[in-house]
Parts: structure tokens; C-alpha cells; sequence
């Protein structure tokens, strides 16, 4: 369990570093709402996606550790999440759709498609990926783009 509290302390902490990088974006509009009503959408399924996911890794490592507490290999662990995302055709359908969205799709759109609207240290919504959801940093994402279409943003180069 205490591997899962660690999670939760650097995904708060990913997200941190995301909207301090980028106070431009996330500053209060000066007109109109705080939020708009995508970006409330985006951040309304981000937020879903992570309660849900947590509800089932928290089961994952009640169920499957048995007092044992390496994160890494063992009951419980990543080791073991990995062999059972890939248990039986079905699951290894969606594990590998969900391998090659995070760990190829996200990093390459989030950074690519970041760097040229000029938002600042695009890699870390990967980043956030390993720590919240697959799900989450895509609509934070989305919302910061949109946040920022919102706002006006010049696009410029960044870091």
C-alpha cells in the first residue's frame, strides 16, 4: 500500500510541475468563465478515470500482495500487473493497445504537438501517465490546449 501512497504523492506532484511551468495558460481569464464548459468536461473525465483506476489498483494490491511490499516484482507488484494485463487474449488485446497509446502515442503527441503550441515541459503529461492514468494526462492535456485556445495564447517555442 505504501508503493500506492508514493504514486499518488508524484502524480500530485507531476500535475504540480505541469501547471507551474505553464502560469500563462492556467492564469484566470480576464473575461469569461474561470473554466469552460470542454475544459470542466476534460477535467471531469481525467478525475473519473483516475478515481476508477485507483479503485481497481487499490484492489489489485489488496488482493494480489499478500503482505508483500517490493512494488517491483512479486505479488502485487508492477511485475505481476503486467503479466495479468496480458493473462488471456481479451486482456492482452487491450493491454497492448493501452502499452503502444502510453508509452508511444501520448509521449509523441504530448511533446510534438505541446512544443509547437509553445506549452512548456510537454514530456512531464507522460510522466504523469505512470503515476495517475492512461486517460488522465490526455484530457488534462486537452484541456490545456483548450485552456489555451481559450486565452489566446501565442504559440512560441518552448521548452
Amino acid at each position: 500500500m505504501v508503493a500506492l501512497i508514493v504514486h499518488a504523492i508524484l502524480g500530485v506532484t507531476v500535475v504540480w510541475l505541469i501547471v507551474a511551468s505553464n502560469p500563462a495558460v492556467f492564469r484566470r481569464p480576464e473575461t469569461g468563465p474561470a473554466i469552460s464548459v470542454l475544459e470542466f468536461l476534460y477535467y471531469t473525465a481525467g478525475i473519473a478515470s483516475v478515481a476508477v483506476g485507483w479503485y481497481f489498483n487499490i484492489r489489485f494490491v489488496q488482493e494480489y500482495a499478500h503482505g508483500h511490499t517490493n512494488p517491483i516484482w512479486g505479488g502485487g507488484s508492477w511485475a505481476q500487473y503486467i503479466k495479468l494485463m496480458y493473462a488471456n487474449p481479451a486482456a492482452s488485446s487491450a493491454g497492448q493497445d493501452y502499452t503502444i497509446g502510453n508509452l508511444v502515442l501520448l509521449p509523441l503527441m504530448t511533446i510534438v504537438d505541446g512544443r509547437r503550441r509553445g506549452i512548456r515541459r510537454p514530456w512531464l503529461f507522460f510522466v504523469a501517465s505512470l503515476f495517475t492514468s492512461f486517460a488522465f494526462p490526455w484530457a488534462l492535456y486537452l484541456a490545456v490546449v483548450e485552456r489555451q485556445r481559450r486565452l489566446g495564447e501565442p504559440r512560441t517555442a518552448a521548452s
